[in-house]
């Protein structure tokens, strides 16, 4: 089968198209003919090298597809055969015509949801929820969402709007995607250093950050009394060393930092949750927000429209 390796580390042009032998299931396992890939953050960081430790020349990146199950393993009841879902196939393995996948990590698709929507909300949507409950965010809180040009970003922007946000503020780089933002829910459009719109609050009780990096500090800095920041991404790398100074700084203000990951939640819970968003998808509740859908062997262009940070949504790859 076709599928794209990361020969080099790096820039986007160390990706490659090649030919591998079709996956086999194991025990627990599935293989899906996937329909729609969806191009993460996690993806880039990865082969970049940021996160290089542990993975080979050679890999196939991706982690989440939506299609047909073709195969199970033998321990896996046949009656999945022919099912359209989502799956989580871990750090690698998506970028492929065929992908494998644990059974505990599929969630069955409803009518009405395509496979470009799933893995345009599948991961993001998962996120931005679990996100808002680690900060304990309640109606009439503040959220600052940092990063919200992307697919956690704008799941998160329509989660903290529907869950009751008095305020829902967005840092983005470019005026016409403030007003997309606004459409979905958001009160405030500030700049990437979190400053600006006009009305806009100082400070917040709740940022949700994707971006991480050397200015993490400077966001710590806009939390209220008792607010709460959670790092749910590191686009632009790892913060300083010494940002938990700014906490200390600010000691009688009872500011706290934590950082969340969906492989903390059990997979029932996360399965459970991600099936009642899809839901929501379907109502209209919820909007998946495609940038563009490209060729499997377009993905070093992809990489390459992420590094540009050009990119509104979620680009997906289509076999």
């Amino acid at each position: 089968m076709r599928a794209i390796a990361i020969r080099e580390f790096g820039d986007p042009s160390g990706m490659a198209l090649v030919d591998v032998p079709e996956p086999v299931p194991g025990a627990g396992q599935v293989v899906i003919a996937t329909e729609a890939i969806g191009v993460g953050g996690v993806d880039a960081v990865i082969r970049r090298g940021t996160l290089g430790a542990g993975f080979a020349r050679g890999m196939i990146p991706g982690s989440e597809v939506a299609g047909t199950i073709t195969a199970v393993g033998d321990d896996v009841d046949r009656v999945w055969i022919g099912r359209r879902v989502w799956a989580f196939t871990g750090t690698e393995g998506g970028y492929a015509e065929q992908a494998l996948a644990y059974l505990e990590d599929v969630t069955p698709l409803p009518e009405g949801l395509t496979s470009i929507s799933a893995v345009t909300l599948g991961s993001a949507a998962a996120v931005a929820h679990f996100a808002l409950a680690h900060a304990h965010f309640v109606a009439g809180e503040s959220v600052l969402v940092r990063g919200a040009a992307g697919s956690i970003g704008i799941a998160t922007v329509e989660l903290a709007a529907r869950g009751g946000a008095a305020v829902v503020a967005v840092t983005t780089s470019a005026a016409d995607r403030g007003r997309q933002l606004e459409r979905l829910g958001a009160t405030h459009v500030l700049d990437r250093a979190g400053y600006g719109g006009q009305g806009a609050p100082e400070l917040y009780d709740v940022v949700i950050d994707i971006v991480g990096g050397d200015a993490l500090p400077t966001f710590i800095d806009r939390l209220a009394p008792n607010g709460r920041l959670i790092l749910v991404g590191a686009v632009a790398g790892f913060p300083p060393a010494d940002f938990g100074m700014r906490l200390l700084q600010t000691f009688q203000q009872s500011r706290s930092v934590a950082t969340f990951s969906l492989a903390t939640t059990a997979p029932a819970t996360r399965a459970a949750v991600r099936a009642d968003l899809f839901e929501a998808a379907v109502r209209g509740e919820l909007h998946p927000v495609v940038h563009q859908t490209m060729p499997l062997d377009h993905a070093a262009e992809a990489h390459d429209l992420m590094d540009r940070g050009t990119v509104f949504g979620r680009i997906v790859l289509t076999p």
